[in-house]
């Protein structure tokens, strides 16, 4: 993008992104477009599961070019979305290259330093803090875990971590429970749909347990977003319907 064109607007953004595939929803991304915009310059961004850009688009036009935008996605076939674990190896070439053709056409690939690994092996690829971690990867339980984990060691205090589909993955809502619920370095600061908000911050005890609190009640939310996706499973569209979700839409 030419340093001197405008600015691209968040509404523009929400356009730009409408037929990439993806499960952010326009309310997630503009949390994703506000904390991008948090970053000061000189700052770095980390992503972890790109799929086909719809994210790292809203990154990319977020943040200005002093900001760095590292992607990490192995595009392997793996993890694609839900009840796509494993099995699509044939998908990954054209999800490697649909990815790069919707970052051209958003105007952010020069932003964007793409890391085609899997996140655990991705660390030597990034060097320094980071500010903003948004984690959308695997969501089995382990590699969910490792990501929250060992990438969430990386952001600097004071920084932000954003994390998709929790309280509605099983994988990584075990992982938030295991790692954050009573953990003292993050405090929660809330969730837009299932992409949670954590900010690095040391918590003494009784924080903790205000924390673990404030996640706990959480739970009947995850609980009926399980039931929303059985129903979605065996195909009782119209009680889905009736219990005030769309069907046609995964719960995310």
């Amino acid at each position: 993008m030419p340093a001197s064109a405008p600015a691209p607007s968040f509404d523009d953004t929400v356009h730009a992104v409408a037929d990439v595939d993806g499960w952010m929803t326009p309310a997630q991304a503009r949390l994703l477009w506000d904390t991008a915009q948090e970053v000061a310059p000189g700052g770095r961004i980390v992503e972890i599961g790109s799929f086909r850009g719809r994210s790292t688009i809203v990154l990319g036009r977020a943040v200005g070019p002093r900001v760095e935008l590292v992607a990490i996605d192995p595009h392997a076939g793996n993890d694609r979305g839900p009840q796509e674990i494993a099995g699509f190896e044939d998908e990954a070439a054209d999800d490697h290259e649909v990815f790069n053709a919707n970052l051209e056409r958003a105007g952010v690939q020069a932003r964007v330093r793409h890391v085609r690994a899997f996140s655990h092996l991705a660390h030597p690829e990034v060097e320094g803090d980071v500010d903003l971690l948004y984690i959308d990867g695997a969501h089995r339980y382990g590699p969910a875990l490792a990501d929250i984990r060992q990438w969430g060691d990386r952001v600097a205090p004071g920084g932000t971590m954003l994390i998709h589909d929790s309280f509605s993955s099983v994988g990584v809502t075990l992982a938030i429970a295991r790692a954050l619920f009573l953990g003292g370095r993050y405090r929660y600061l809330g969730r837009t749909g299932s992409m949670t908000r954590y900010r690095r911050e040391p918590l003494g005890l009784r924080e903790r347990l205000t924390n673990a609190g404030r996640q706990l009640v959480e739970l009947p939310w995850f609980v009926r977003n399980l039931v929303m996706k059985g129903l979605i499973v065996i195909g009782a569209r119209g009680l889905t319907r009736r219990l005030g979700h769309d069907p046609d839409m995964w719960p995310h």
